[in-house]
């Protein structure tokens, strides 16, 4: 069944904008109309138009601007719901138009309604997710397609609700962790670039025109302001800032610069063990998820290694996977590598003796994602303290150059 976007007008004269799914547009009419609304355009939706397309003249809208991606959130939701239907014995095809129905965000109701009309055209519910790669991921499209081939799909939606639900909820951690040091950060630079271009040149100012040997603090903070005040100089600073940037992401983009800067990550004192710990929890975590779901395991270990940020650990996988072809175990090539610590190494040797690999992975997982989480609070709750110590450091350089030649001044007169 198709889905039009459309354009209508309200009892009261607003207009309005929406998607809904009809079989035609006499039908959208008809169900616009219920719901007291008159049709003025519509046009037929797709997945990649987010606000309109040929055959539908309208202003664009920011709001679905800004709603067409599709947070994982909104997929953890879709995927509860589907389980929840699944596990409830309701088919396959009506599970996805009750899902269509309840489904608001435009974009997705588009996507879902694809997948329905794919899925009643014969095609398997993993091979129409797969058409839609911006929105499903391999690991979601393999995990779908395993639990379709052993009859188990209610369980396997069940596991990537809670996958889904376990990435959000690390990605929220580490983000609400990072927003207070970041605005702190924002906002001290916008107080000290104000105070050192507009506030500080006026009053040294006052100390030049005085004709008098000035301290060495208040020296450096004249010479500083005054070129950090001209436009030249300032808009010369940003420029190689900018230019810093672009040839940093540039020799980045580089297979060799890209795979250096994250070998090199791992090994930052404090930024490296923490993307280790994130690193570990997402490739055990994933990797559990897809056994436990039937995926064999060279495949999934092709899809862990796409879902891994870094070069270095991406080799690691990668080079695991082919001894595991040869015939290797998993632990031992991850022992060699000396990328991953030592108990998750352990854990993963004893799954694999004891044949529970899955509930192994899962367990690292776990608590390596307590780990981020905890270590998360601790470096939040020390960068706090060292950025006021640090604001507190600049402001008392501020103040001690400008008071000690105003008390000259003021003996100087006496």
């Amino acid at each position: 069944m198709p889905v039009f976007d459309y354009t209508g007008l309200t009892p009261s004269g607003k207009r309005v904008r929406g998607s809904q799914d009809a079989e035609n547009p006499r039908k959208l009419r008809e169900i616009l109309k219920s719901r007291g609304v008159f049709l003025l355009e519509h046009a037929e939706g797709s997945e990649d138009r987010i606000g309109g397309g040929t055959g539908l003249r309208r202003e664009v809208d920011l709001g679905q601007l800004f709603r067409s991606r599709i947070s994982s959130m909104e997929l953890a939701m879709l995927t509860r719901q589907l389980a929840t239907l699944q596990r409830a014995g309701v088919p396959l095809l009506e599970s996805l138009t009750a899902v269509v129905e309840q489904v608001d965000h435009p974009r997705l109701k588009r996507v879902l309604s694809d997948i329905r009309r794919r899925v009643n055209e014969g095609s398997s519910f993993g091979n129409a997710l797969k058409e839609h790669p911006k929105v499903f991921s391999d690991l979601y499209v393999n995990m779908v397609r395993a639990g379709e081939s052993s009859g188990n799909l209610d369980l396997v939606l069940e596991k990537l609700t809670e996958f889904l639900d376990s990435q959000a909820d690390l990605r929220g951690k580490i983000m609400s962790a990072l927003y207070y040091p970041l605005v702190m950060l924002v906002l001290g630079t916008g107080v000290l670039t104000f105070l050192f271009i507009y506030v500080i040149p006026k009053v040294t100012a006052i100390f030049q025109d005085q004709k008098r040997a000035l301290p060495l603090l208040t020296r450096i903070l004249i010479g500083f302001t005054t070129f950090i005040s001209n436009p030249i100089n300032f808009l010369l600073l940003v420029a190689l800032a900018v230019l810093a940037v672009v040839l940093f992401r540039k020799w980045k983009r580089t297979e060799r610069g890209h795979y250096r800067w994250d070998k090199l990550l791992l090994k930052m004192p404090i930024a490296g063990p923490t993307l280790r710990m994130v690193a570990v929890a997402r490739f055990a975590g994933t990797l559990g998820t897809l056994l436990a779901s039937g995926v064999p395991l060279l495949s999934a270990m092709d899809i862990v290694k796409e879902i891994l940020a870094n070069r270095r650990l991406v080799e690691v996988v990668d080079q695991v996977r082919t001894n595991v072809r040869e015939g290797d175990s998993i632990a031992a090539p991850l022992k060699r590598s000396g990328e991953f610590p030592p108990i998750v190494v352990h854990m993963i040797a004893i799954g694999e003796r004891t044949g529970r690999l899955e509930s192994m992975l899962e367990s690292v997982s776990d608590a390596y994602n307590r780990q981020v989480a905890n270590r998360m609070r601790a470096l939040t709750s020390l960068l706090e303290p060292l950025m006021i110590v640090l604001m507190g450091l600049i402001v008392a350089f501020i103040v001690f150059a400008i008071l000690v030649p105003i008390m000259r001044i003021g003996q100087g007169f006496t």
